[in-house]
């Protein structure tokens, strides 16, 4: 038997919700961005590593992060007294390493989602998503689910201090998100280092009034709403001088067909909300000649991605398929 799964890339903090909102993206041309995992029997335990960006992984495989989810979880997985299986697990690695699209989630969920398919699901997805942020707070250094959730479940997901991990959100489904990365890329760790430890009171209450009323103009559905409250005072402005001409670049096109912009996740990544298809493609437009470093540069017009990880194919019974997990 065979079974893989695609996780999709996902852009954490959302401007508005540092640590605290994440969205899954998917590119309207119908092409998969994110990781795949892929599991299948074998005699021997084995990690194969592949895809555009694998070179950019630890070449020792008990360093790559997938070793670590496959210990993790059979590790849980004696502890319920499950029979363990020998797996051979490949990583296509799609996602380019510090993307800022959240390349370690991606590989995170796919791993996962696939193992617990691989046995019939003896984890609950509330189960799952607590092993995926002990794995996500290894790299970044901090345990958050801005990436984790949305990639797992799909759409925009607001976190939770609670045991529901994270809540998701409506949105406005004629909305076109238009990511651009510079070919470039930026460790997690070092963009929360640029960061303070702490904000001033003025700056606290202008967050809070930011994410409140952007979060009530979605269940209102008020675009205008959304769209002004749709600002990052948290780490934007201390974050924008690692990105290449962020500030020309954003101030350019909210003139010209964005109607939001900010820095996915730590970055280099960046991002343009547009109303309207003909906007996304203008900004895409400008964005795909523009904000390039190296030929590993890449931008794709997105939509929400409201399904998540999903499987794409179970070999070894009657018919492949693709489907929800």
């Amino acid at each position: 038997m065979s079974i893989e799964v695609f996780a999709p890339a996902s852009i954490g903090n959302f401007s508005v919700g540092y640590d605290l909102l994440g969205a899954a993206i998917s590119p309207i041309d119908g092409s998969l961005l994110g990781d795949v995992v892929r599991v299948d029997s074998a005699s021997d335990y084995q990690l194969i590593t592949e895809g555009n960006f694998a070179q950019q992984l630890p070449a020792n495989a008990s360093d790559n992060i997938v070793h670590q989810c496959y210990e993790l979880f059979h590790q849980k997985l004696e502890r319920k007294g499950v029979e363990q299986d020998a797996l051979l697990v490949t990583l296509e690695k799609n996602l380019p390493v510090g993307s800022g699209l959240g390349s370690s989630s991606s590989s995170i969920v796919a791993a996962f989602a696939a193992f617990n398919q691989w046995y019939q699901e003896p984890f609950s997805s509330r189960e799952l998503l607590l092993m995926m942020g002990n794995m996500e707070a290894q790299i970044s250094g901090s345990l958050h689910y801005d990436n984790i959730a949305p990639c797992y479940l799909g759409g925009l997901q607001l976190m939770s201090a609670d045991e529901s991990i994270s809540n998701a959100l409506p949105w406005f489904d004629d909305w076109y998100i238009v990511v651009a990365n510079p070919g470039t890329n930026i460790l997690t760790k070092a963009a929360r280092e640029a960061i303070p430890s702490s904000i001033d009171l003025t700056q606290a209450t202008a967050y809070a009034q930011n994410l409140a009323n952007f979060i009530s103009s979605l269940y209102r559905q008020d675009k205008r709403g959304a769209l002004y409250h749709l600002k990052d005072v948290i780490a934007e402005p201390y974050r924008y001088e690692l990105l290449p001409n962020f500030q020309k670049h954003k101030a350019e096109l909210l003139g010209h067909g964005a109607s939001a912009m900010g820095i996915s996740g730590s970055g280099p990544t960046i991002f343009a909300v547009c109303e309207n298809l003909e906007a996304a493609h203008g900004v895409h437009d400008y964005l795909a000649h523009y904000y390039n470093e190296n030929d590993r540069a890449f931008s794709h017009i997105c939509q929400l991605n409201q399904q998540g990880a999903q499987q794409l194919s179970k070999f070894g019974e009657d018919e492949a398929c693709r489907s929800s997990i």
